[in-house]
């Protein structure tokens, strides 16, 4: 039984357009001096105006992503965009001005360069993971209000009869990272506010399910069939089985996220740091790493056409090595060959801080203003002046566009 169209995706995340993340470019922040975005919006209120608040997020969206980013994107071979969007995109959360009219753009220079864009849900009222990048941090008590999900299924039936017809609609995913019980408790996210935390816990796979298919109804009915439903995996891409068959679901994805840098955290954690970083053996290390989430890929994709949403080259071994160039190059190889298994990859993200011109990677490299890291291999504009992703092997094929429509591979 045919459950999607395992499309090959080469896609990109937009990140830190429609929703912001400090980490990615701390400028918005400036004024507020706050985390998340959040606390920016309600600081930006209390302390100035809703309109001054509208006004400085217009001067980000404006220039943040334009239509020669479209075409910059186009012309390096790659054929879908992700666009992470809040739950308040249309302007009825007090306080949260909307953003809707960007996406509208989105889809007008979609049209004109040839790309596809997936939407994605990564925010929800009361947060559905604590992280900044959920607009929140430290806070997780969405899945517990029942007013709360129902407001989340309603943003995503607008936003499928808003979109039912435009022809760059690729597909709409339902939520990004619903947080498992062991991602919560293996983070240590702390809450501006304390009583706002209070209650906070994981989303668990009885609540997922349940919302998933709530949100699987709603838009299937609007949707034409075509159009892929994606749902992210919650941390726990194995769980899953075949119960999106089960439930009779069909021209589904199952959304996962592969970051090397977390997936190597453990080796890279206490005293073993040094000894692995002079190890002659980081090469096969990293491997390993990535062959095992390629098996869990493939494993998972038996049942269910499998799309890596989220990924970057950034890890340890690069940011020490003496040849950091080469070390980027050969993670890129292992993870792209990892992910030729699934029906695709999405790179996070475009671009952190822009550069003066677009797309180029060029100027002062971005730094994380938590510890002042270099986060230069988040940034795939920066990446491609590099040459860290590499037009050398079969999946790195960047000087042939192939259209997201073309060469489908069928997953039973």
């Amino acid at each position: 039984m045919v459950l999607g169209i395992d499309e090959r995706i080469d896609g990109v995340n937009l990140g830190n357009w429609l929703v912001l993340e400090k980490w990615m470019d701390p400028k918005p922040f400036t004024r507020s001096a706050e985390d998340d975005e959040i606390w920016m919006h309600r600081t930006h209120v209390s302390l100035w105006s809703e309109r001054n608040l509208a006004e400085e997020l217009r001067r980000h969206r404006e220039t943040y992503i334009t239509l020669e980013d479209f075409r910059i994107i186009a012309d390096h071979g790659i054929n879908l965009v992700r666009i992470p969007i809040p739950y308040f995109i249309f302007g009825d959360w007090p306080g949260h001005p909307g953003c809707i009219t960007y996406l509208d753009r989105a889809f007008r220079w979609a049209r004109e360069t040839g790309l596809k864009i997936m939407i994605d849900l990564h925010t929800v009222p009361g947060s559905q993971n604590g992280f900044d990048n959920g607009g929140l941090t430290g806070v997780c008590k969405w899945a517990q209000n029942t007013d709360l999900v129902e407001y989340t299924l309603n943003v995503l039936e607008r936003l499928a009869r808003r979109y039912r017809d435009e022809p760059a609609l690729h597909g709409i995913e339902v939520l990004n990272e619903p947080v498992s019980w062991s991602v919560f408790h293996s983070t240590s996210n702390t809450a501006k506010d304390s009583h706002e935390a209070s209650g906070s816990t994981y989303v668990s796979l009885r609540f997922l399910k349940r919302f998933y298919r709530d949100a699987y109804a709603r838009l299937r009915a609007v949707l034409r069939p075509e159009t892929v439903i994606v749902f992210h995996d919650g941390f726990r891409l194995l769980r899953w089985g075949g119960w999106f068959r089960r439930a009779g679901m069909r021209n589904v994805m199952l959304d996962t996220h592969q970051y090397l840098i977390a997936m190597e955290d453990p080796l890279f954690s206490g005293p073993a740091r040094r000894l692995y970083l002079r190890s002659r053996r980081l090469p096969w290390l990293y491997r390993m790493l990535v062959g095992a989430s390629g098996i869990a890929i493939r494993s998972a994709a038996r049942r269910i056409p499998v799309l890596v949403g989220e990924w970057c080259v950034e890890n340890q071994w690069a940011l020490h090595s003496q040849n950091r160039s080469a070390a980027y190059r050969q993670v890129s190889r292992l993870q792209r060959a990892a992910w030729d298994v699934s029906a695709g990859q999405i790179y996070w993200s475009y671009q952190l801080a822009r550069s003066a011109k677009p797309g180029s990677g060029e100027g002062k490299p971005p730094r994380d203003p938590r510890n002042g890291g270099n986060l230069e291999a988040w940034d795939l504009t920066r990446v491609w002046r590099h040459g860290w992703i590499r037009a050398d092997t079969s999946h790195d094929d960047t000087c042939h566009r192939q259209s997201i429509n073309g060469n489908r591979r069928k997953v039973h």
